[in-house]
């Protein structure tokens, strides 16, 4: 007795309990994901590190910089500083958002994007990924100190007068390159934050995202971390790593593993040989067969004798054994 009670208990947990769909339904493989940002992050800080100590070049690039600026009537960075230093609270704001914000975000962008918007989340990773990678070649190849540590300029080091303070003394040898204000990848980041985001959405009110960029764009100039032209590089070469990619697939009805998609992303690319049709073509293609077999059913077989014949308005199931008038 006691068995057969634990029998029936056991097969209605059974049947209660839900099907289990498997992981790379659900879910695109998330290690490689991983291992690949982790790797880029790690190519790009020691870069970073390696491009530290370019103190007299770094100087001559920033005068060249303020002077081109200059020349083309560009307004003065001194003046968006002058405006902050109105409000001790705006200042305190601006240097909390330059510390802590940048890195984060993306963080949080790419894990939304990842589990929400698959197609979208395999072009705009690429394009960061290769925007990171630009901005590399450029700390490397042209070193710049920033309108803080240029002397001369009126500015003033908001995060070392106001706190909170991200940066130690210039001449540190340390992983925070203090001379890779070229370009701003706060700024580059930030609109591809904005990029993807209005590219994945269809609401209307997608396109206020564009404010993360223009604020962040302002909180790194207004705290004398880079100037004009290094926001204007940042976001060229988000361009230019958009020009390089092809454009995402339009989003599936519903989630598909990452072995789906092509390297690269095509767009409007035709669907996989043997992929499942549509569940709408699916029932109607299931249907027309359901109805052909039972015409061929009805014909005559020349291995039967003549009372095999199926009496008129006789019944047959179909494999999926639902009734269909023969």
């Amino acid at each position: 007795m006691g068995s057969a009670t634990s029998a029936a208990y056991g097969s209605r947990r059974l049947l209660h309990r839900p099907p289990r769909i498997p992981l790379p339904d659900r879910l695109p493989r998330l290690l490689p994901e991983l291992a690949l940002l982790v790797a880029v992050q790690a190519v790009y800080k020691y870069g970073r590190k390696v491009a530290n100590g370019h103190t007299e070049e770094a100087f001559h690039h920033a005068d060249h910089v303020w002077s081109f600026e200059r020349a083309v009537h560009l307004p003065s960075e001194r003046s968006v500083q002058q405006l902050l230093l109105h409000s001790e609270s705006l200042v305190h704001i601006a240097n909390y958002l330059y510390a802590t914000v940048h890195f984060p975000a993306m963080l949080l962008f790419l894990g939304y994007m990842f589990v929400r918007r698959r197609a979208h989340y395999l072009w705009i990773r690429r394009a960061i990924v290769i925007q990171t990678m630009l901005a590399l070649l450029g700390h490397l190849l042209f070193p710049l100190a920033p309108p803080r540590l240029l002397p001369g300029d009126g500015m003033i080091d908001t995060a070392a007068v106001y706190g909170p303070a991200v940066y130690g003394k210039p001449e540190t040898h340390s992983m925070a390159n203090q001379f890779a204000a070229m370009p701003s990848l706060h700024v580059g980041w930030a609109l591809a934050i904005a990029v993807g985001l209005i590219a994945s959405h269809r609401s209307r009110w997608r396109w206020l995202w564009l404010l993360h960029p223009l604020l962040t764009m302002l909180v790194v100039v207004g705290t004398a971390n880079h100037y004009w032209l290094d926001c204007a590089v940042g976001a060229l070469l988000l361009a230019l790593a958009l020009a390089l990619i092809p454009g995402p697939m339009p989003e599936p009805s519903s989630p598909r593993p990452l072995r789906d998609w092509t390297w690269p992303l095509r767009r409007g690319a035709a669907p996989r040989q043997g992929a499942a049709a549509p569940r709408g073509e699916r029932l109607l293609l299931r249907r027309a067969v359901s109805v052909f077999r039972g015409a061929g059913n009805c014909a005559p077989s020349p291995h039967r004798g003549a009372g095999s014949h199926r009496p008129e308005g006789a019944v047959r199931s179909d494999p999926d054994h639902r009734p269909v008038d023969g």
